[in-house]
């Protein structure tokens, strides 16, 4: 009887690990090993100085931690990532009392194409939209802050798309 609950315990833990655990969506597809990213375009019309690199560096560097797919030239690459940095914009987030504005969001806008180049095939086309916040008119701009707090959002959110499908 002790042996037959012990049986039962087990089996219930090891099912109720397991199921908590599991993904719902599509994973890297076995053929694909390498990814190429290119520089990203930036078609906004604040055209951010700087952003197009800074995002592509971010993806690049989310990629190389991530590890499942390899970073490598487009001659040589299974896949490729390609991204347009389609808008900027920069708002009040907070109006405080007497309408002084107490924090700004700055928000970027990417469009993703992600395609496969063993099979030639889009795999998807996306667009992803992340954001920062910031303090405006203190003695250092956190303006740049925000931009690389959005620019990593986004990485990450787009790294999530590639590797997980979700």
């Amino acid at each position: 009887m002790l042996t037959i609950t012990l049986l039962f315990v087990t089996s219930a833990l090891i099912n109720f690990g397991c199921g908590s655990y599991s993904f719902t969506g599509a994973s890297v597809p076995a053929h694909l090993k390498t990814i190429a990213i290119p520089i990203a375009e930036d078609k906004s019309p604040a055209a951010i100085p700087g952003l197009r690199e800074l995002l592509t560096e971010n993806l690049i560097q989310k990629f190389i931690s991530d590890n499942s797919l390899q970073v490598t030239e487009r001659s040589t690459a299974n896949a490729t990532l390609e991204c347009v940095i389609t808008l900027v914009t920069d708002a009040p987030a907070i109006v405080s009392a007497g309408e002084q504005i107490s924090s700004r969001r700055l928000t970027i806008n990417v469009k993703v194409i992600y395609k496969d180049l063993v099979q030639k095939k889009t795999i998807f086309e996306n667009n992803f939209t992340n954001y920062g916040d910031y303090v405006p008119g203190e003695a250092t701009n956190k303006r740049e802050d925000a931009i690389a707090i959005a620019v990593d959002k986004l990485s990450e959110d787009i790294l999530l798309a590639v590797v997980s499908g979700w």
